[in-house]
């Protein structure tokens, strides 16, 4: 058998005539040579260069989490300053308050500083931030009510701000193969952050303000490894900075970082970029808001407005905001912070898979299921006290949720912000969606101890789960499939107004089942 296996010479000699192998790729042939984007030298760099930019994602994350590990040393009466409770609500909702404010301000810097920059601008808005939290008056309650609320209003901008740079990056940076991957870091960053936060808290209970200077120290070390990040070939030819557009491209095809490009794969697709960002230009649409009215803009708008809306009105942040109190009113007891760090670990696990599990799935089914475990978990915290048999149900329930919720429904808005937008609209249009998202949150977070005092538990339990099931008709009714499409086909599919024609790899995928 192993003689009928041609060797390397004969199997490239089979295509000296310059003709493409029909499927060989799908067929796992040993000789099959990777495209240049998907050899391991561009992986690593595509990879490392995420990962870089997503660290100073984690540090929203810590924001995210802060309020939980500080209620009780900050409300401490017996210190010498503390925040009364009404002061507390306030540093615990302001940044959701203020995210919106910096969704908006990401999709201008996006599309006039860079991807890049944008980076650099949340690093060092999340340092302030975490430097007035850790420098906050000893003396004063005035005074350290100010100075908290300027950090959390810092830290609400910095998280609006951070929810589109590093996934636009990662969408233009990297090749279809490995885009949600990459694009996935973001929900990983936040997801670790908010565990980290939570184990500080779990081990540091008392000394906030020392929580605050550990965080300043890893802002500082995020804020520095942001200086080798290439920009991002895309927005460089868009600014008509040719010269480093084609290192940043070579660079990220494992290739020097030169100012010419020789190789005639990435010089096609150096080409193809630069012909779709130059006919995108040449429409003439300098006006973001004249944009709107293409179906290739308005459309994903709607789509991912409605994605964010389900989203945060299947109390996907009132489970994480008020998980530990749920459970202690379903008779659950449990070490506060053990809690927090159990539902951080949980949200942490789920998340890390989901590159592969998109892949696998794809984004709609993916939707789908996770909307479904979603009703299910929600109906049973609403008649969880007719089945006190089953022991820790609301734990699990409460869990279930979080790692259902994570497998599609709070994770997808995010991922695909950077996938379905054109280039020509990227920025802006992620600043609003996320704007959109992010107060949605807010509101939804600030609505549910009066909606539960209105109905009850049980009843706001029920409303989510109502909420999850139109979750999962919207997804298989209108969601578009993503999945191993390059960006310029997803936006074809909302110009043309046609569905997408299978590609090459998922034909002979369903030739092989």
């Amino acid at each position: 058998m192993a003689d009928s296996v041609p060797n390397k010479e004969e199997f490239q000699a089979l295509h000296n005539d310059g003709t493409k192998p029909r499927i060989a790729s799908n067929l796992n042939h040993p000789y099959e040579p990777k495209p240049l984007g998907e050899q391991s030298r561009a992986l690593n760099r595509q990879t490392i260069m995420v990962i870089i930019g997503n660290l100073g994602v984690m540090s929203i994350g810590m924001g995210l989490g802060l309020p939980t590990v500080t209620q009780r040393p900050m409300t401490d009466t017996t210190e010498q300053v503390y925040l009364t409770q009404s002061q507390f609500t306030w540093f615990a909702s302001l940044n959701l308050l203020a995210a919106p404010l910096g969704g908006l301000l990401s999709g201008v810097l996006l599309d006039k500083l860079g991807r890049k920059c944008t980076i650099y601008a949340l690093n060092i808005l999340g340092l302030i931030s975490w430097i007035l939290l850790a420098i906050a008056s000893k003396e004063d309650n005035d005074i350290m009510f100010i100075q908290l609320m300027a950090s959390r209003f810092l830290v609400g901008v910095t998280h609006g701000l951070s929810s589109a740079p590093v996934g636009v990056y990662s969408a233009e940076i990297s090749t279809p193969k490995i885009r949600g991957r990459l694009i996935l870091g973001t929900s990983i960053s936040v997801s670790l952050g908010i565990t980290v936060i939570y184990v500080l808290g779990y081990f540091i209970r008392t000394d906030w303000r020392l929580i605050g200077w550990i965080c300043t120290g890893f802002q500082v070390l995020t804020l520095l490894s942001v200086l080798p990040m290439p920009e991002s070939p895309n927005w460089l030819i868009s600014k008509g900075r040719l010269q480093d557009a084609r290192k940043s491209l070579n660079y990220f095809r494992g290739l020097d970082k030169k100012a010419t490009v020789t190789h005639p794969e990435v010089l096609a697709e150096f080409n193809v970029l630069q012909k779709n960002i130059q006919l995108a230009e040449g429409q003439k649409m300098p006006s973001f808001w004249k944009s709107l009215r293409l179906p290739e803009v308005y459309k994903p708008l709607l789509i991912l407005i409605g994605m964010f809306t389900f989203q945060q009105l299947t109390g996907i942040f009132v489970i994480i905001v008020y998980a530990v109190q749920i459970s202690v009113e379903a008779g659950v007891t449990m070490d506060p912070f053990m809690c927090a760090v159990l539902i951080g670990l949980a949200r942490l696990i789920t998340t890390c898979p989901m590159a592969y599990l998109l892949e696998k799935w794809g984004r709609r089914r993916a939707g789908i299921i996770s909307a479904a475990g979603m009703t299910v978990c929600m109906i049973l915290l609403a008649v969880q006290s007719h089945l006190r048999f089953i022991p820790f149900l609301p734990v699990i329930a409460i869990v279930s949720f979080i790692v259902l919720s994570t497998l599609g429904i709070f994770t997808l808005p995010f991922f695909m912000i950077s996938e379905l937008f054109p280039q020509h609209v990227r920025g802006r249009a992620s600043g609003l969606t996320v704007a959109f998202g992010l107060l949605a949150a807010f509101f939804c977070t600030k609505t549910y101890p009066g909606m539960k005092d209105a109905i009850g538990n049980e009843y706001c339990f029920v409303v989510y789960g109502v909420v999850s099931f139109a979750a999962m008709i919207f997804v298989y009714l209108v969601l578009p499939e993503t999945r191993r499409r390059t960006l310029f086909e997803i936006e074809e599919q909302f110009r043309m107004k046609k569905p997408l024609k299978p590609t090459q790899i998922e034909m002979s995928e369903i030739c092989i089942k």
